[in-house]
C-alpha cells in the first residue's frame, strides 16, 4: 500500500524538498502551504496541496480532515517543518511578539501532533517527525525568539518519544543547522513588525551588524547545504525501522552539539559569541 504523509511548511526550503523527494520515492504527500498562492503553485505542480497555518486551528483541522478524508482515515507520517523567525535582541522583543511565534513554531505542532496520534494508534503504527535546529541545541545572538521555541521543541518532543515507546509509534527530531532557503527573506515582516530597532539601545549593534545580515543577498553560510539534505535524512528516519531519536545535518550542527557536551557554559558563550 502506497504510505502517506502530512508535510507542513512546503512553499519552499526544506518542506518544498522533502514533498518532492518522498514524492519521488512513491510515497503520497499532502503539502501544507499556509498561503493561498502557495497552495494553487503547488497544485499546477501536481502536488496535493491544502492550506496549514499553524496559527489557526480551524485550518489545522480542516487539514487534517482533508488528509484523512482522502486516505479513509489513516496517515502512516507527519512532518512538523514550518516555522519562522523573529530577528532581533532579547531585551527589544515585546511579549506579544513572542507568543505570536511559540503560536506558530511550538502551539501549532503541538495541536497538530495531538491530533493525529489517535489515528496512528488505532492504525497500529506511525511516525511523527519534528525539524528543530542547530538553535535547538545552541543559543546565538538576535535569535532568541526562534531559539526559545525550538529549545521547547526538542524538550517537548523528548519526553513525547520517552511516552511513546509503548505505543506503536515512533517519535524522530532532525536538526538542520545552515540550510539554503527562504527563512532570512521570510523573517523581515515579522522583524519590522515587532522589533522597533530605531529606538533601542543597541542601534548601533543593529546597524553595524544585524540590519546588513538580513537585508543584504548574501552567499552561503559556512557549512550550508541545500534542502535536499535535510528531505535524504527525513526519508531515512521515516523508512528505517528503527530510526535515531535525533538525527543532526550540517557540519555546524554536530561540531555544535559537540560543543555543547564538551565545553563549559563560559567558553561556549564566549565561542558563540564571536559569530
Amino acid at each position: 500500500m502506497t504510505r502517506t504523509i502530512l508535510i507542513t511548511g512546503c512553499s519552499s526550503g526544506i518542506g518544498l524538498a522533502a514533498a518532492t523527494l518522498l514524492r519521488e520515492r512513491d510515497w503520497r504527500v499532502f503539502a501544507g502551504c499556509r498561503q493561498s498562492e502557495d497552495v494553487s503553485r503547488l497544485e499546477r505542480d501536481g502536488y496535493e496541496a491544502l492550506p496549514l497555518d499553524y496559527a489557526d486551528p480551524d485550518s489545522l483541522s480542516a487539514a487534517l480532515d482533508t488528509v484523512l478524508t482522502r486516505t479513509g482515515g489513516t496517515l502512516d507520517a507527519l512532518y512538523n517543518n514550518g516555522a519562522y523567525a523573529v530577528p532581533g535582541a532579547v531585551e527589544d522583543l515585546p511579549v506579544e511578539g513572542l507568543r505570536a511565534i511559540f503560536e506558530a513554531n511550538l502551539f501549532g505542532w503541538h495541536a497538530l501532533t495531538r491530533s493525529v496520534i489517535p489515528v496512528m494508534r488505532a492504525q497500529g503504527h506511525g511516525r511523527i517527525v519534528n525539524c528543530s535546529s542547530v538553535l535547538g541545541i545552541v543559543p546565538m545572538r538576535w535569535r532568541g525568539a526562534y531559539v526559545a521555541t525550538k529549545f521547547a521543541l526538542e524538550g517537548l518532543t523528548d519526553v513525547l518519544r520517552i511516552e511513546m515507546r509503548d505505543t506503536p509509534i515512533h517519535v524522530v527530531t532532525l536538526r538542520p543547522g545552515p540550510i539554503t532557503s527562504r527563512i532570512r527573506v521570510n523573517s523581515i515582516p515579522h522583524f519590522e513588525r515587532w522589533i522597533d530597532w530605531r529606538k533601542s539601545p543597541r542601534r548601533a549593534q543593529y546597524e553595524r551588524s544585524l540590519i546588513d545580515r538580513l537585508y543584504a543577498e548574501r552567499g552561503p553560510d559556512p557549512f550550508e547545504l541545500p534542502a535536499a539534505a535535510v528531505a535524504e535524512k527525513l526519508l531515512h528516519a521515516l523508512e528505517t525501522p528503527s530510526p535515531r531519536g535525533h538525527y543532526n545535518i550540517t557540519k555546524a550542527t554536530h561540531l555544535m552539539a559537540a560543543a555543547r557536551r564538551l565545553l563549559p557554559a563560559r567558553a561556549l558563550d564566549a565561542m558563540i559569541a564571536r559569530r
